[in-house]
């Protein structure tokens, strides 16, 4: 109860950096924890759909549509984010598209330009699997965003 420290139940290990001096042309898939301070044109998908966490520092920029199973934002996404688990929106967190999620946590300062879906295990997954199939022309975006 009072005292106890809240601990996080998902994975908070990383196995990959994406440094900010790099820049990224294409869709990314992965497993286990991803950390992104750099800047992205494509998809950041996890293979895990359980386990992965995915964190962009706020140095960091996704232009494209995000699914992973955890995941935790203070920079600019534009494009849609599908969270199977949990989502964490951070105080310098600039989201421009939907997100979906089943768990959130947005801090004093986060932004979303979109609509804000709590996933319905049935009825919401059909939205979000359709809403990634879709095509999104995020090199359009990028122009104007950096």
């Amino acid at each position: 109860m009072f005292g106890k420290k809240k601990r996080n139940k998902f994975n908070n290990h990383i196995d990959t950096l994406i440094g900010a001096n790099t820049r990224i042309e294409g869709d990314i898939n992965f497993t286990g924890g991803l950390r992104i301070d750099g800047h992205i044109n494509g998809n950041v998908t996890a293979e895990d759909e359980n386990h992965s966490t995915l964190v962009l520092s706020n140095a960091g920029q996704i232009n494209g549509k995000i699914q992973v199973a955890n995941v935790i934002i203070n920079g600019i996404v534009n494009g849609p984010i599908v969270a199977e688990k949990y989502l964490e929106l951070q105080s310098n967190a600039q989201i421009h598209g939907d997100v979906y999620y089943e768990v959130i946590e947005m801090h004093l300062g986060a932004s979303v330009d979109g609509k804000m879906i709590r996933k319905d295990k049935e009825i919401q997954m059909n939205q979000a699997t359709a809403l990634i199939s879709a095509p999104t022309d995020y090199k359009s975006k990028n122009k104007n965003n950096t």
